[in-house]
C-alpha cells in the first residue's frame, strides 16, 4: 500500500501536539496518539507508562488496516471508528483525513459517548492543521523538476567530465 509522505513542520508539530494535549485533558485520557496509516508515531499526549509506543502505533494501523479490509469485504468503504472495550481501559480509533489515526486509551468508566464527541471534535481541529500544512508543503515545491530522463542527464554528464580528462 502506497502512503503519501507529508512534511511537518516544527510549529505544526507543536501544534498537533497542544490539540492532543487538549483532548487528553478534556478525556482525562491515559494517552493520545497520532499515528500514520503506516504504523508511524507523529505525536503524543500522556504518560506511556508500562506501553512501548512504537509497537502500540504499528498494531492501531494494522488494527486499522484489518477492519478496513473487513468492511471492503461486506461492501462498506471504510470504517471511520474503532472502539475495544476492556476492564481498565478502552482504545478509541478514529480515521483523519482518511491518511492518520487518532488513538486514545481512556478509561474503561468513561462514557464512550462522550469520548467519540470530543474525538471528532479534535479530527476537525487535526484536519485543519493537516491542510495547512499540506498547503506549506505544495508552496514550498521546486518550480522546476527533474528531468524525466535523469539518468541520461548524469551519463552526459560523467561522458563529459572524463573525456575532458
Amino acid at each position: 500500500m502506497d502512503y503519501e509522505q507529508i512534511d511537518i513542520f516544527e510549529e505544526d508539530f507543536w501544534k498537533l501536539k497542544n490539540i492532543l494535549t487538549n483532548l487528553k485533558n478534556i478525556l482525562d485520557a491515559r494517552m493520545i496518539l497520532l499515528i500514520d496509516r503506516a504504523g508511524q508515531l507523529i505525536a503524543s499526549a500522556g504518560d506511556p507508562e508500562d506501553i512501548d509506543v512504537m509497537a502500540f502505533s504499528s498494531l492501531v494501523a494494522a488494527d486499522y488496516a484489518a477492519t478496513s479490509h473487513l468492511a471492503t469485504l461486506i461492501g462498506e468503504d471504510e470504517f471511520s471508528t474503532l472502539h475495544h472495550q476492556g476492564q481498565r481501559h478502552n482504545i478509541f480509533i478514529q480515521i483523519v483525513n482518511n491518511k492518520f489515526i487518532l488513538a486514545v486509551i481512556a478509561k474503561a468508566h468513561y462514557p464512550l459517548g462522550r469520548v467519540k464527541v470530543e474525538t471528532l471534535r479534535t479530527k476537525q481541529e487535526l484536519s485543519e492543521v493537516f491542510v495547512s500544512i499540506t498547503q506549506k508543503m505544495q508552496e514550498e515545491k521546486p518550480e522546476k523538476l527533474p528531468s524525466e530522463d535523469l539518468s541520461s542527464e548524469i551519463d552526459n554528464f560523467l561522458e563529459d567530465f572524463f573525456n575532458n580528462l
